[in-house]
């Protein structure tokens, strides 16, 4: 066992059990300490020691960078204070004058960013419907310098062919960065396909339980990662050691939480799905989504976030204020389940018009599954649909349909 408590070669879900467990060597304490301090005293003004600022590197921090690189197969990681933070440091690979190509549906957050960045300068930007290949070939024309990467797509769920992306970006030597927010390294690991650096929210799946704020950043290889090191303590976007420890702790929950949430997104997909007042349902498991195949190949799982788009006469917040099981809030990948209306919640820093060119409704319903059962979610939602539909049908009450179709698939 290293010193930060990993295992070697050990599988994904051994990692995620054992990270910084019996690593201690000052007390040998099985759960690993919390570094609090500041800063770190020299042994010899001459000498730097292994630690001496905690905004440069803190031992708890370090501990999860260990891990996150660990599950996702990169030389090195940064946590930070926030997945924002995440987004920001790999943005300051780009240079004044050099392209930025960013996915049209990304993150409304990413996007609120992206915009902000580029308008003071610091880099030019496109949008592009990556899906479409097209157009994505296009983009590729004006030889980017940075090419960020969101599959599955927030709110939408669309699927970017990660490989094929950076292949393209291979041939004119940009940088790839995937946001893994949304599959976590349990259900998908893009730097196994060629990309180069990985962006996570660990406030979502990582943690998993809605109690603290960060956000992880992964290079695949070691000279990146000591530049983006490098730019993380300049701009001081660091996580705190005690955020840290939080997060460490909740991701050693990480496979179970997932694997239990996954299965149980299908089973609330399927019964949306076959309801006359629904008409779409975004959620890659599905054989009818358009990315379904790609996502086999390239994911493990589907994940447990799908969105609804509900046929008019659908009252989308009316159906929200109905639901009791759900919470509305903004966020996702938590043990308790949630739900927002993308148009006026997460994706609100967008602009009508970009959220039209992104297909975002104002019917859009986003769900992030936590831990509760199956059975009473679908309730909930039926429940809140029969008041929020009142005006599809003349009213007619619909009837929660049975689960256990074979509409979902699970990847190979």
């Amino acid at each position: 066992m290293s010193e930060t408590g990993q295992i070697g070669s050990a599988n994904p879900e051994t990692i995620c059990a054992g990270a910084g467990v019996a690593a201690d060597k000052a007390h040998a304490s099985v759960a690993p300490p919390l570094h609090l301090s500041a800063n770190y005293a020299f042994a010899d003004p001459t000498e730097k020691p292994p630690f001496d600022y905690s905004r440069s590197g803190n031992p708890t921090r370090a501990q999860l960078e260990r891990a996150l690189a660990d599950l996702e197969g990169a030389a090195s990681g940064v946590i930070t204070a926030s997945g924002m933070a995440a987004l920001d440091l790999v943005l300051c690979l780009a240079k004044p004058g050099e392209l930025v190509l960013a996915p049209h549906d990304c993150y409304g957050g990413t996007h609120r960013l992206l915009n902000a960045r580029a308008n003071r300068g610091h880099f030019e930007l496109a949008f592009v419907d990556q899906t479409d290949p097209i157009a994505l070939k296009a983009a590729f024309e004006s030889k980017p310098k940075l090419v960020l990467i969101e599959t599955p797509s927030n709110p939408l769920l669309r699927i970017t062919d990660i490989s094929a992306c950076v292949a393209l970006a291979k041939a004119c030597g940009a940088i790839t960065v995937a946001d893994n927010t949304f599959l976590s390294p349990a259900l998908q690991r893009p730097l196994d396909l060629g990309v180069d650096v990985v962006v996570h929210s660990t406030t979502k799946f990582i943690n998993g339980h809605s109690d603290v704020v960060g956000g992880a950043v992964l290079a695949r290889d070691a000279e990146l990662g000591e530049e983006l090191a490098w730019w993380a303590n300049c701009t001081g976007v660091t996580g705190a050691p005690f955020d840290s420890f939080l997060t460490l702790r909740g991701l050693r929950t990480l496979f179970p939480r997932i694997e239990r949430q996954q299965a149980t997104a299908g089973r609330v997909v399927e019964a949306l799905a076959a309801d006359a007042r629904v008409a779409k349902v975004f959620y890659p498991g599905l054989t009818s989504h358009p990315g379904h195949n790609i996502a086999r190949t390239q994911q493990k799982g589907f994940g447990s976030m799908f969105s609804v788009e509900f046929v008019e006469g659908v009252d989308a917040v009316e159906l929200l204020r109905r639901l009791s099981i759900f919470t509305i809030a903004e966020s996702l990948g938590g043990f308790e389940s949630l739900v927002c209306v993308p148009a006026t919640m997460t994706h609100a820093a967008m602009t009508p018009e970009a959220r039209a060119e992104a297909g975002i409704s104002d019917r859009l319903v986003r769900f992030s599954i936590g831990l509760e059962h199956e059975e009473d979610l679908v309730r909930d939602i039926f429940a809140a649909l029969d008041f929020a539909g009142d005006g599809v049908n003349d009213g007619q009450v619909f009837e929660t349909k049975p689960l256990g179709s074979k509409a979902v698939k699970q990847c190979a």
